[in-house]
């Protein structure tokens, strides 16, 4: 088990609360992927990404070819992430946001201001060539 932490909870009774989130963010994390994936993709996802298992020991207990079985993979990988990151009221990706236990008003707030515009440091490619001696 891991330590217990202490965390706000804010609003008008201004409380704190304990709780372990390490284990509450593993138990978020498998049954949302459970709710998210079929019975079949869920079993690729468990032998695959839980236990560890290679593509060839997977292939091999679900009875299935290498590129049915990676094709797979990215389709549970792309529809996790997808779900992970839109996941309401609070998403499981970013993780600092989980952990930290942000709200979702401050999270966006904080990725606008992180964005950096830059400055373009190259010329456009005409003015490099000279277009009538290049064709």
């Amino acid at each position: 088990m891991t330590q217990v932490s202490l965390e706000y909870s804010g609003g008008n009774a201004r409380r704190n609360m304990w709780g372990r989130k390490d284990e509450e963010y593993m138990a978020d994390f498998l049954l949302v992927s459970k709710r998210a994936l079929t019975p079949k993709q869920y079993e690729i996802f468990k032998f695959h990404f839980l236990l560890g298992a290679n593509n060839v020991l997977c292939c091999a207990r679900l009875k299935i070819d290498k590129g049915t079985f990676f094709h797979q993979v990215y389709r549970i990988e792309e529809l996790l992430g997808r779900v992970f990151r839109e996941l309401r009221p609070f998403a499981l990706f970013p993780l600092d946001e989980y952990f930290k236990g942000s709200k979702p008003d401050d999270a966006v707030e904080n990725r606008i201001r992180k964005v950096v515009q830059m400055e373009r440091t190259h010329q456009p490619l005409s003015n490099l060539v000279p277009l009538k001696k290049a064709a």
